[in-house]
């Protein structure tokens, strides 16, 4: 019982017992900091390298949806529970033959067809079609900042059936772009060279977060939304 006109405490011994606890919590702070930033290190890893990951544009294949210097972050989970689907901006590890240099060896692209997709270059209005269903690929496509022209979806022909578990890529500016077409190309038509496996496609680019001013959400265009199921 606490006596009239007493403070709790007042006779010295909670101040005292108190003030003994002090450097005890102080110590302890220090004693777990180094397991809190382990804690946080192994988070981040994991994040990193299972969830979410950023990275820059080092090249103009994808302008002008992407200028060199972008910042995206790409979702390295999404596709343990989907598979990739057209018109989605992907990350991927490029074949070797697609390389230029050996130790730049992730791309980015667009998806425009998938396993099964019948691709052909192109119908009488110069379109893409997937599937028998042309694409108007006019809200990407890359614009000349000084002529006002834009690209033509390919300068040159194919007619391919993107085999099962594969993809067919292509980058926005389509005449500054290492991608399915070019590979198609240079490989005298060999489907499986131009296209790439979906199990080495790392994540979906998902937004556009740097430069700040430049910063968006990535969709799959709507064109995509018309382009039937493959025969």
């Amino acid at each position: 019982m606490i006596e009239e006109g007493q403070a709790p405490g007042a006779d010295g011994g909670g101040a005292e017992e108190s003030s003994e606890k002090e450097p005890d919590k102080k110590g302890s702070f220090w004693k777990e900091l180094p397991i809190l930033l382990g804690v946080a290190i192994l988070v981040a890893f994991l994040v990193r390298s299972f969830v979410l990951q950023t990275y820059y544009i080092p090249s103009g294949s994808m302008e002008t949806t992407l200028e060199l210097d972008d910042r995206v972050l790409v979702n390295k989970l999404v596709y343990h529970f989907s598979e990739p689907e057209r018109g989605e901006i992907i990350v991927f590890t490029a074949p070797e033959r697609w390389r230029s240099n050996m130790d730049e060896d992730e791309f980015i692209k667009r998806v425009i067809a998938v396993g099964g997709d019948h691709v052909v270059c192109c119908d009488d209005s110069g379109r893409l079609t997937v599937n028998g269903e042309p694409l108007d690929e006019g809200d990407y496509l890359y614009v000349n900042p000084l002529t006002g022209d834009q690209d033509v979806p390919s300068q040159d022909s194919f007619d391919v059936i993107v085999p099962d578990g594969k993809l067919w890529v292509m980058g926005d500016h389509r005449q500054a772009s290492g991608d399915s077409r070019e590979q198609f190309i240079r490989s005298g038509g060999d489907v499986e060279a131009a296209t790439i496996a979906a199990d080495d496609v790392i994540g979906k680019a998902f937004v556009l977060f740097w430069p700040f001013n430049h910063a968006t959400w990535f969709t799959a265009p709507d064109t995509f939304e018309d382009v039937p199921d493959p025969s």
